[in-house]
C-alpha cells in the first residue's frame, strides 16, 4: 500500500495557558491532554482523517467535530508545548504551563468553506459540495458567526509560508526535527505572545509606509489583530509542516527566509532599497519553486 504523504500544510499557531480558558473548554482540553496531545509532525495526516470521515460516513457532515443523529463527534484532539521550550527573556514571560492550541477544526473548516464557496467556480462548487450549495453557506455562517467572540488558534496556509508570517518569530530560534533515518521532518519557531507583537506591529508600521495599505502591511494588520485576542503570556509557533516533503535535508538546512524577511524590513526602514529587491527576489525564487507544486497536483 502506497503511504498517503501529509498535506502540504504550513501553519501559524497560538498556545495559550490552559488555565486562561473558561468552562467548559477547559475541562475539555484537560480530557484531550490526558488522552494524549496530538504530535506536530502527525497534526496533518489527522486533520485530514478527520475531515475525510465527516464525508463517507453513513450521515456525511459537512465539518469535522459536529454530531448527526445519534452520531458522536470525533475528537479534534490537542497540540501541548512546555512553557521552558519558548525562548523567553526579562519582558516576554509565557505560561503558566502546559499551553495548548486546539486544532479548532470545526470553526477552520467553515471558515474555509465560506471562503471556497465565494471563490470557486460553478462546477467546481457543485462537485465538491455534499449539500445544496445554499444550505453549505447557511450552515458554514453560522459557525464562523459562533466565533465572533474568540478566535480560531491555527491560521494554515497551503503549498508555500506567507512571508509576512516570518515577521512573528526570531531567525536565531529555528528548531529542527529528524527522523530515525536523519530525514527532517519538522522545521518550526516558538517566541513568546509579547514578542511576536512588537515584532508584528514594528514590521506593520515600516511596511506601511513603503508599500501603502495592501499587500504584506495588509497581512500584518491583520496578524496583529488576530495576536491580540489571546492571553498575553501565550506563545506563538511558525511550523512548516508537510511543506518539509516538498524540500530535501539541504534546502531545508540552507533556507535563510526568515533572516531574510528581518532583513528586508530592516531595510525598509533604513531606505536600503537595493538590498530589499535582492533578498525579495532570492525569497520568491525560493519560495516560487514550492508553490509550483500545486500547478502539478
Amino acid at each position: 500500500m502506497l503511504a498517503v504523504p501529509e498535506p502540504f500544510v504550513a501553519y501559524m499557531r497560538v498556545y495559550e495557558p490552559l488555565s486562561s480558558f473558561e468552562s467548559p473548554t477547559r475541562e475539555q482540553l484537560a480530557e484531550a491532554l490526558d488522552r494524549g496531545p496530538v504530535d506536530p509532525v502527525e497534526v496533518g495526516n489527522r486533520e485530514q482523517g478527520l475531515w475525510l470521515r465527516t464525508q463517507v460516513s453513513t450521515r456525511p457532515r459537512l465539518f469535522p467535530g459536529e454530531a448527526v443523529g445519534e452520531d458522536s463527534p470525533e475528537q479534534e484532539g490537542v497540540l501541548v508545548l512546555n512553557p521552558e521550550d519558548v525562548p523567553t527573556g526579562p519582558a516576554a514571560s509565557v505560561g503558566p504551563g502546559p499551553l495548548v492550541c486546539p486544532l479548532d477544526l470545526r470553526g477552520r473548516s467553515a471558515a474555509a468553506l465560506v471562503g471556497f464557496i465565494g471563490a470557486a467556480e460553478v462546477p467546481l462548487r457543485a462537485a465538491a459540495l455534499t449539500v445544496p450549495e445554499e444550505t453549505a453557506k447557511s450552515q458554514a455562517s453560522a459557525v464562523v458567526s459562533e466565533l465572533s467572540d474568540s478566535a480560531v488558534h491555527v491560521l494554515s496556509s497551503t503549498w508555500t509560508v506567507p512571508l509576512p508570517w516570518f515577521v512573528v518569530i526570531d531567525p536565531e530560534q529555528r528548531r529542527i526535527r529528524s527522523n530515525s533515518t536523519g530525514r527532517i521532518e519538522r522545521v518550526s519557531w516558538q517566541a513568546p505572545m509579547a514578542d511576536a507583537r512588537r515584532r508584528v506591529a514594528r514590521a506593520h508600521t515600516v511596511t506601511r509606509e513603503t508599500l501603502g495599505e495592501e499587500g504584506p502591511p495588509k497581512i500584518l494588520r491583520e496578524t496583529g489583530r488576530w495576536l491580540e485576542r489571546f492571553h498575553p503570556h501565550s506563545a506563538v509557533e511558525l511550523d512548516y509542516g508537510g511543506l518539509v516533503q516538498m524540500m530535501d535535508n539541504d534546502d531545508l538546512e540552507a533556507d535563510t527566509s526568515a533572516d531574510d524577511v528581518h532583513a528586508i524590513v530592516d531595510a525598509m526602514e533604513e531606505g536600503r532599497t537595493t538590498e530589499v529587491g535582492e533578498r525579495y527576489e532570492a525569497l520568491r525564487d525560493f519560495w516560487s519553486e514550492c508553490a509550483a507544486h500545486e500547478r502539478y497536483n
